[in-house]
């Protein structure tokens, strides 16, 4: 075994990140906007590509939030991508962690032909 994959997997005891490393909603709901804008802007609801759309988007957020350098945090994307006719929709969501570390983001997306509800979990492992 390397010294290098050693070093990385010994436990460091730290049970909290610092407090500028912490997932934060504000600037998560900023980039999954952006994301959603960009792909979804010219888009049209298909049943035959909105699975792809949907992993692409879903891709997209995830990287870009991995950009943010947040150590230790598991980074979970959920996108649902469904025809606008109109209707309205309710998501809900339960989780069982830690409100010192973990959080979420979540934005919403429609034009006249889909909506996009697109939702960024932080979770922070010990």
């Amino acid at each position: 075994m390397s010294l290098d994959k050693k070093k990385v997997d010994e436990n460091t005891y730290v049970i909290h990140p610092e407090y500028k490393h912490k997932f934060r909603p504000g600037p998560t709901r900023d980039i999954i906007k952006d994301v959603l804008q960009t792909k979804l802007e010219k888009a049209t609801y298909s049943m035959e590509t909105t699975q792809q759309l949907t992993k692409q988007v879903a891709d997209d957020i995830k990287d870009r939030l991995k950009e943010l350098n947040l150590a230790r945090y598991k980074i979970v994307v959920q996108v649902s991508i469904g025809e606008q006719k109109g209707q309205g929709i309710r998501m809900g969501t339960r989780c069982f962690w830690d409100g010192d570390t973990d959080s979420y983001a979540s934005e919403t997306y429609s034009n006249e032909s889909l909506f996009c509800v697109a939702t960024a979990y932080g979770v922070y492992l010990y």
